[in-house]
């Protein structure tokens, strides 16, 4: 009985140590790295190049297609993931809308101050280290171009929004190595980027 009453409690603890509290809003305090929708369907992995510029369906793959990427940065989905009906975000969580991210940078003293306070104190290249004051531990995961090909692992972090600025083209949040600031910028579908989730 005791042993079991350890084990709940430690599963209470790695739960909650998912998630981090930042103003009046809860996220996850990692990227997304699920392989299905909400519903238990699984979301295709992609790693021909070829394969991935031609998709109109949900995919995700690993930086490079190496899993051990996904251990630290998580999964890169295609907006076709992000926006499918059946949920991309586990139970109890949403993707943040365009409104949700601006809710957080203006928190964090505005767009031009909140990357460094969300960035990871380790890993970004070129000294361009956050304190991560906020918690959010942001990590430089790079991002998969339209045609498939893999860039700026180290130097760039890019997330999903829920939300579409024009016809194939959706609200992300992005942070750069050598800058402190935390990007607002319209981004197309076919592109895979990283994903955190907001607590209901």
């Amino acid at each position: 009985m005791k042993k079991l009453f350890s084990l709940i409690l430690l599963l209470s603890f790695t739960i909650k140590a998912q998630d981090v509290t930042i103003g009046t809003q809860t996220w996850t305090s990692k990227n997304l790295n699920v392989g299905t929708y909400r519903n238990g369907d699984a979301i295709l992995q992609v790693k021909s190049t070829e394969e991935w510029d031609s998709l109109s369906t949900g995919a995700w793959c690993y930086y490079e297609d190496k899993g051990e990427n996904g251990t630290k940065y998580g999964k890169l989905y295609n907006w076709y993931a992000v926006n499918d009906p059946r949920g991309l975000a586990p139970k109890g969580y949403h993707i943040p809308t365009d409104q949700e991210w601006t809710i957080l940078a203006d928190y964090l003293d505005g767009e031009s101050k909140a990357g460094t306070k969300m960035k990871s104190t380790n890993g970004w290249v070129n000294n361009g280290n956050g304190t991560n004051t906020s918690g959010f531990e942001g990590f430089p995961g790079g991002y998969r171009c339209n045609y498939g090909s893999f860039s700026g692992i180290g130097e760039i972090g890019i997330w999903w929004s829920l939300s579409e600025a024009t016809t194939y083209n959706v609200w992300i949040r992005l942070m750069v190595s050598n800058f402190g600031h935390l990007e607002r910028g319209g981004y197309d579908w076919p592109q895979g980027h990283s994903v955190r989730c907001l607590r209901d």
